[in-house]
């Protein structure tokens, strides 16, 4: 994984950094962090120690035990300059939050503290997630200074819409929350090279098919997206060509992954039918509808208009993944989802793998705590035609991959096309 050389400016949303470092220590990843005097008001810089494993550095003049080495590192003989060997070492340097004083003095090229002598000799990506009151945000100075950034290729996030630190104040100026934070963060980092999924094509397809009732209500479930899309990302940072077909998803997007918005179920197998001869990998993690209105009306339906009841006749929706299956080219390796309840989750699994002629199928049971719809975790079971393997409950990311190594794995297995064995 990478290394993630996080800066802490003052403000209140520095606690929401916290949680960032235990997203992305969970995810693999290896953290530094430097922190501006003013930040330590808000998070001592124990906390984040504890949750890095390493040295907190806040003054240019502060000896770093570590020497500028990560956790994953072993730190050198010599004692380096800080804020130039911890740069150095970094894959990314995320300032988070960033007030609009750091923001200011970033986009001067002011090195008067350790965040933003790191920041001036950093030669990685550098991202930076505002956090202010939104009249800061929207004060005519900010807006260049932000301008001044990203026309030199540094990464400004957009901040969030919403309660604001002080009493009875919103607007926008949060800070984005720490899923996207991260997510920001692996968005530009390398792209992995010389693995097993260097430069494969995989489609993913995630969310849920919205069937139209009338030109206001439809037929739903509570899909998120949140598992496709951490497939889609993890895929992407293995080095491969991503494309996602996302039925009515709202998450944040990653730049190297193409997304493709789909709203029914008819357009979902539209999108997934015109790209899957060219993928290499097919990941089916959308939920899609099994029935939809046989008739769907083109105007709002009222209640004086249908009276005391509202019938309505649902028919049969294509099976996409079995229409796909079957028109497979050798090389190709298929995953299907199945959100299940109940003991027999596995079992309906199985059958599907059979039925539907696929390499692996990925089960959860949808009612069991923390692996239902739209919550950052998921426990899963992976089957193939030689076993299953459990995944405990982890996050998203961590069972993403998961059920890569498993599809790196099947492919290493199968023989090679046009092969004989």
């Amino acid at each position: 994984m990478a290394r993630i050389l996080l800066g802490v400016s003052g403000g209140i949303a520095a606690y929401k950094a916290l949680e960032l470092v235990r997203l992305a220590t969970a995810a693999g990843h290896a953290v530094r962090v430097i922190q501006t005097p003013t930040a330590q008001r808000f998070v001592g810089a124990a906390s984040f120690a504890a949750l890095t494993g390493a040295p907190v550095l806040v003054d240019e003049f502060e000896r770093d035990p570590a020497r500028g080495a990560f956790p994953d590192q072993a730190p050198p003989e010599h004692d380096p300059l800080s804020h130039l060997e911890l740069v150095r070492n970094a894959d990314a340097f995320l300032v988070a939050p960033a007030s609009a004083n750091t923001i200011a003095k970033l986009a001067h090229g002011l090195a008067d503290n350790l965040l933003t002598s790191a920041a001036l000799a950093a030669r990685c990506p550098l991202v930076v997630a505002p956090a202010m009151n939104d009249a800061m945000w929207a004060n005519p100075a900010t807006v260049a200074n932000v301008e001044t950034l990203r026309a030199r290729g540094v990464t400004v996030l957009e901040p969030g819409t919403g309660r604001l630190a002080s009493k009875g104040e919103a607007g926008t100026g949060r800070l984005p929350e720490p899923p996207e934070l991260l997510a920001a963060v692996e968005a530009v980092l390398p792209a992995a090279t010389g693995g097993p999924m260097d430069g494969l094509r995989v489609l993913v397809s995630a969310g849920g098919t919205r069937e139209p009732i009338d030109a206001v209500r439809f037929v739903g479930n509570r899909s998120s997206g949140r598992m496709g899309f951490a497939l889609a990302d993890e895929a992407a940072a293995r080095g491969a060509q991503v494309t996602v077909v996302a039925a009515n998803v709202a998450l944040p997007r990653n730049p190297r992954v193409e997304v493709v918005d789909v709203e029914t179920a008819a357009e979902l197998q539209a999108a997934c039918e015109a790209r899957f001869d060219d993928c290499d990998v097919l990941l089916m993690a959308a939920a899609v509808a099994d029935f939809r209105p046989a008739a769907a009306a083109g105007h709002k339906l009222k209640k004086d208009e249908v009276g005391d009841r509202l019938e309505m006749v649902l028919e049969r929706t294509p099976d996409v993944l079995a229409g796909l299956a079957a028109r497979r080219r050798p090389g190709q390796t298929l995953v299907g989802f199945a959100a299940e309840t109940g003991e027999r989750a596995v079992d309906y699994g199985r059958r599907k793998l059979r039925a539907k002629r696929l390499d692996a199928v990925v089960v959860n049971d949808v009612a069991a705590p923390g692996a239902g719809f739209d919550v950052p975790t998921n426990e899963v079971t992976i089957v193939t035609a030689d076993g299953e393997t459990h995944v405990p409950l982890a996050s998203k990311t961590a069972v993403a991959a998961a059920v890569l190594d498993a599809v790196v794995a099947l492919r290493a297995a199968a023989p090679a096309p046009g092969s004989v064995r």
